[in-house]
């Protein structure tokens, strides 16, 4: 994209945001400050885990201290380590390790230039982090009256709901609910898609860390667990948006962004969108929801199996359509401005949907489909991070965990794979000095949600074959996300004591209140600068916290779905390699 085209795009955006004079946004932003003092996870450590903060270089080889938060006292004293270049911030920094010190407490980290604020260690320090970011997406729910507590609550929103000529459909429609997608309130099916499927792995895997979370919502207290309670509110949107021939359509949104206002004032139409022609849905939502259907199918089935069976019986229809319609692709029709998650291929979205219905039901139709799209799809190109539009990673491994019969060597190959792109992400930690995974290239927009996602496949890693080098790593990127980089900040609102302020999220912006929303990660540094509102810098340092810097700053309900996992794996003892 060229300067004049990006600085279009963000003329749109801050118009639409109320912002005035976006140019002046985007020149002379000041270069981001010199590496903190401590930088280390805000949140804290689990007590059997490697704890490790960044310091400046300057201090290697000089005392430092961990303090006790409650008497004042000095319990462990270490040395900084040596000095190394972190390539991704261009930051000459050192490590200090308290890795020894295991009690739990709250602390304080102290160098000769300065001291952390405090911090938790405690085989507890991520269950509030957890409840947070997982209750977010309470904070996020569209078609109902919302109340966090401390002021964060608005009434029923966007109650009128129409067809939009592009369906093929027209007239009226009920909210059928759903989370606003991110910093807008469209709904988006795609992104739903890998939102929930990764939100249901993460009950599959870690269910000991999610089945007792309180997370003060209308349904807490009833027969289902608050967190499937949670996820089946943005299911049974994806359901409403299902046809009767098993298609789904696109997208529930206005036909452009609304201002920067609470969701009760957004008063455009929230039309159900699709591709203006026949077959007017689209081949990756419907594939989508078959997968994530599928997996409702078995996570659902203890609690409500009338609930269970509605979304197999949704997964094969859609599974069916998607099949029958495979390059069915979804491109913004005319007068439609709002996120068009667009995506070019559809075989990795039915790759998936094919994998996780075999693996719930068994059948030989699933089968064959999934091993016949294997062959366009080889595991050695397509096992990698996954991401919305990149799904076959999660039809890959859901086949090497379902132990049906004819997958042992689907699973040989996915676990191989997988174990190489372990070491691969393993090279980049030993080398980073913020201990994180990410290279140069990876900082995207939606970074902080790439990182979390690494740490979702060194995870499966380790679940198919133990590596405690692989937890600990999927630690250090949750370290990176809630403090240890090159700015000291906790990318997560309302965790750490240095949180960041200003995300892109209009309920943020427009409830009067200072301080954001609670539990959302902001997508974080992107390298990609649509926009020169930073110095051109090394990639993590390519950040601001400013509500219009959409492109850095802006939240998503698939960026906190990765990091919800991350942190039940945690609080579920996954991660611990004592």
């Amino acid at each position: 994209m060229d300067r004049r085209s990006a600085l279009k795009l963000l003329s749109i955006s801050a118009a639409s945001a109320g912002i005035i004079g976006a140019e002046r946004l985007v020149r002379h932003h000041p270069k981001a400050p010199e590496p903190p003092a401590v930088a280390l996870n805000q949140a804290g450590y689990l007590p059997q885990n490697r704890k490790i903060a960044t310091v400046p270089a300057q201090l290697a080889a000089s005392p430092f201290g961990l303090r006790d938060e409650t008497t004042g006292q000095t319990v462990f004293r270490g040395t900084v380590g040596s000095p190394v270049r972190d390539q991704c911030s261009g930051d000459r920094v050192a490590a200090a390790d308290f890795s020894p010190f295991q009690q739990p407490g709250r602390y304080r980290l102290a160098t000769a230039s300065g001291e952390s604020g405090p911090f938790v260690i405690g085989a507890d320090a991520y269950r509030e982090p957890l409840r947070l970011a997982m209750r977010a997406y309470y904070g996020q729910r569209c078609g109902c009256a919302v109340d966090l507590g401390g002021g964060y609550r608005h009434p029923a929103c966007h109650s009128d709901g129409a067809f939009h000529p592009t369906s093929g459909r027209s007239g009226v429609v009920a909210n059928h609910g759903g989370w606003h997608d991110a910093g807008d309130y469209g709904r988006y099916v795609v992104n739903s898609g890998i939102t929930v499927g990764t939100l249901l792995w993460a009950w599959e895997l870690y269910p000991q860390a999610l089945r007792g979370i309180n997370l003060g919502i209308p349904e807490s207290g009833g027969k289902l667990p608050d967190y499937l309670a949670e996820v089946r509110w943005n299911l049974e949107w994806m359901l409403s948006m299902q046809d009767a021939d098993g298609g789904v359509w696109h997208k529930q949104t206005s036909e452009k962004f609304c201002r920067f206002v609470m969701p009760q004032d957004d008063r455009m139409t929230s039309y159900i969108v699709g591709i203006g022609s026949p077959p007017y849905k689209s081949t990756c939502a419907t594939a989508d929801l078959a997968a994530v259907a599928a997996i409702a199918a078995r996570c659902y089935g203890e609690y409500d199996a009338d609930f269970a069976q509605r979304c197999l019986a949704a997964s094969r229809g859609a599974w069916a359509w998607a099949v029958a319609h495979p390059d069915v692709m979804f491109l913004n029709p005319p007068g439609i401005a709002t996120g068009p998650y667009e995506d070019r291929d559809g075989r990795d979205e039915i790759l998936w949907a094919s994998g996780e219905l075999w693996r719930t039901t068994g059948e030989p139709a699933y089968r064959d489909a999934f091993l016949s799209e294997s062959k366009a799809l080889p595991v050695a190109t397509y096992v990698w991070t996954p991401s919305w539009p990149s799904v076959a990673a999660l039809g890959y491994w859901t086949v090497a965990m379902s132990g049906r019969p004819g997958s042992d060597a689907v699973r040989d190959q996915v676990v191989a794979r997988t174990a190489q792109d372990t070491e691969f992400l393993l090279a980049r930690a030993r080398a980073s000095g913020y201990g994180q995974t990410l290279a140069p290239p990876d900082y995207i927009w939606g970074s902080n949600g790439m990182a979390a996602n690494q740490s979702l496949l060194l995870m499966v890693s380790d679940h198919f074959q133990p590596n405690a080098e692989a937890c600990e790593a999927a630690l250090n990127n949750l370290h990176y996300i809630l403090g240890r980089n090159c700015f000291g900040v906790s990318w997560v609102t309302q965790v750490g004591y240095n949180p960041f302020q200003h995300p892109h999220h209009r309920p943020s912006a427009a409830d009067g209140i200072a301080a954001p929303w609670p539990g959302l990660m902001s997508g974080g540094p992107n390298a990609s600068n649509l926009v020169d509102a930073v110095e051109p810098q090394p990639p993590m340092r390519m950040w601001v916290d400013q509500q219009y810097a959409y492109w850095m700053n802006e939240v998503a309900i698939n960026w906190n779905a990765p990091l919800v996992f991350l942190l039940a794996g945690a609080n579920a003892g996954a991660l611990s390699t004592s």
